[in-house]
């Protein structure tokens, strides 16, 4: 059996340079500000630390329609159970009391986000629910 050939114009275009390095200078203003409201700050993008740490996650994407994301993760404890429900299947008209409590903790962590942001100046909104989730999108920044 033969492997697919992987082909590089199957991959989304991506942006400049130039567009990357501003959302990377971003990022960093935006990990800035969440410290200083004394919240955890990780660059896994980065390599600094893996995703599955809890607290905020900031994150460049690459691609000419991405950007700068800010996401919050829950510790492994509430994490992982909520998320293996999935696995077993679930009534999604009445999902069971410890995946509602994880999909509240997300839903309250994405508005806190988007308050202290736009209160630092942010220009922030929430992207695509199905692509991207509980994520903030951060697309600039008003003095």
């Amino acid at each position: 059996m033969t492997e697919p050939e992987f082909d590089l114009r199957d991959l989304h275009p991506k942006a400049s340079p130039e567009a990357v390095a501003e959302r990377q200078a971003l990022a960093e203003r935006v990990c800035r500000e969440l410290r200083h409201a004394g919240l955890p700050v990780h660059r896994a993008d980065l390599g600094f630390g893996p995703r599955s740490r809890p607290g905020v996650d900031v994150h460049v994407t690459p691609f000419i329609d991405g950007g700068v994301y800010v996401n919050w993760s829950t510790d492994a404890e509430l994490r992982d159970p909520a998320l293996d429900l999935f696995a077993q299947g679930i009534d999604y008209a009445n999902p069971p009391p410890l995946l509602r409590h994880y999909n509240t903790v997300l839903q309250h962590m994405q508005a806190a986000l988007m308050g202290i942001l736009a209160s630092a100046g942010f220009e922030v909104e929430e992207p695509d629910r199905h692509g991207h989730g509980s994520m903030v999108q951060v697309t600039g920044f008003r003095p």
